[in-house]
């Protein structure tokens, strides 16, 4: 066992045989010590009258002991947390052991292995330490390693991906990170201008600067006021200056490994999206962008919470990107995706304008809104089932919408189609997504 904060050789092995284990950073215990401090601070905002009552009948002696008793406590605690998590990689799996009376042990199997990010808090990036973030097939929630030195942390997570994409274990560690090359940096004066250009953003704020008032003059209650409008400015500083923070100096880049995106003002973040596991690509236009040129492009990985891939660009760069992303696919052209049929306006007014469907030899495109367009991109690989619906009016109307299912447990949807048109779509789109599972690449790091 290597020695407490100590990187370890990787591949290195016990006198017994078996991987060596390691322990996570020194600096780990402080941030585990707070959990018993947490408890406290949870019970006096659930119970704000209780926990006033308590303090009220404490005297500065029994205040003076309790804090030598919680601080001492809590400092113990994160030692323990710390000094009994062991993680050690072995030739197929990660394991990560943790607990000192209820012991658990996760193996991670490599080859389940789909995206390691990176994360560095603000604290983080000030103690020099990192947490290693995993994306597991079949899991819902990321096992983590929290916290590493920036260094061991950017190494384990070569090594990992080494391993994932078939390194033997013996020269896995020597791989190093794959080299990358940028494809795009958003400037933050643009991200900026996409904020004030967002609907969102002057909605939640009109939401915040008017519902408390009309609340008021309602119930003249400042209980009712607050429990409203704390949320409201909540929620407007998050559309805003919360995204501008969590997206500043947002950076793209290919790797052999896959794109790699780089944000965070405060927070700084290195994710990875996995090579293959892109089930959905949908590139948004707001209304106030579209004289500027700029789009967003999204994204729905399997088993993977990133969902952004360009928050602002022109939409030339982010479409080459989007052929990153999605090898051997050209965004159609915005001609070439057909219109719903005429009729379609006695089902959804107005708004069936917005609609409209391309089929090319390798994505199923389903266009959609008026005021906020969206354009979503399925591969035909990734296509898990496909099924054709009609509402009573629809089928008086003779249209249909036609949907195809992917692996991220998301569905893309071509609305108000020719109801012989989406007949037709349904058997040949089926057809299409047996083509394309059996000629797609290897879903493999580094392939």
């Amino acid at each position: 066992m290597t020695a407490p904060g100590a990187t370890g050789e990787a591949g290195a092995t016990t006198a017994e045989g078996g991987p060596a284990e390691r322990r996570l950073h020194p600096v780990t215990p402080l941030r585990r010590a707070w959990a018993p401090v947490a408890v406290v601070a949870g019970w006096a905002v659930h119970d704000p009258d209780g926990a006033q009552r308590q303090l009220a009948r404490l005297t500065t002696t029994t205040l003076l002991i309790a804090l030598a008793v919680i601080v001492p406590a809590a400092a113990l605690y994160g030692f323990c947390s710390w000094w009994f998590t062991h993680f050690a990689v072995t030739g197929t799996e990660l394991r990560i052991r943790t607990g000192l009376v209820f012991r658990r042990t996760a193996h991670i199997r490599l080859e389940r292995v789909q995206a390691i990010d990176i994360t560095q808090p603000l604290l983080a990036r000030v103690a020099g330490v990192a947490k290693l973030k995993l994306d597991v097939i079949g899991t819902d929630k990321k096992d983590e390693l929290a916290f590493l030195g920036a260094d061991e942390a950017r190494a384990l997570r070569a090594e990992l991906l080494a391993r994932a994409a078939g390194f033997a274990p013996e020269t896995a560690h020597e791989v190093g990170e794959a080299p990358s090359r940028q494809l795009l940096r958003v400037p933050p004066g643009v991200l900026a201008m996409s904020l004030v250009l967002s609907g969102g953003t002057w909605g939640s704020l009109a939401a915040a600067l008017v519902v408390p008032p009309l609340l008021w003059m309602a119930t003249e209650s400042v209980w009712t006021v607050l429990a409203t409008a704390l949320p409201l400015l909540g929620a407007a500083g998050a559309s805003s200056v919360g995204r501008f923070v969590g997206e500043y100096d947002w950076t793209v880049g290919e790797s052999p490994d896959g794109l790699r995106i780089d944000h965070g003002l405060l927070d700084r973040a290195h994710e990875t999206v996995p090579p293959g596991r892109v089930q959905t690509v949908r590139i948004v236009e707001p209304l106030l962008w579209r004289r500027r040129g700029w789009v967003r492009v999204e994204l729905d990985v399997a088993g993977s919470s990133n969902s952004v891939l360009v928050p602002v660009a022109p939409r030339e760069i982010a479409e080459a990107v989007v052929t990153r992303v999605l090898p051997g696919v050209t965004v159609p052209e915005r001609a070439a995706l057909s219109p719903s049929p005429r009729r379609a306006r006695w089902c959804v007014p107005l708004w069936w304008r917005g609609y409209g469907l391309a089929v090319t030899d390798a994505v199923f495109a389903a266009r959609s809104g008026l005021l906020r367009r969206s354009l979503a991109l399925v591969p035909h690989a990734k296509v898990q089932s496909v099924r054709m619906t009609q509402g009573p009016w629809e089928r008086a109307r003779g249209v249909a919408d036609v949907h195809v299912d992917t692996g991220a447990n998301k569905t893309v949807t071509a609305r108000l189609r020719d109801a012989a048109e989406a007949r037709e779509l349904l058997a040949a789109q089926a057809e299409r997504s047996r083509t394309g599972r059996r000629d797609a690449r290897p879903d493999r790091w580094m392939a």
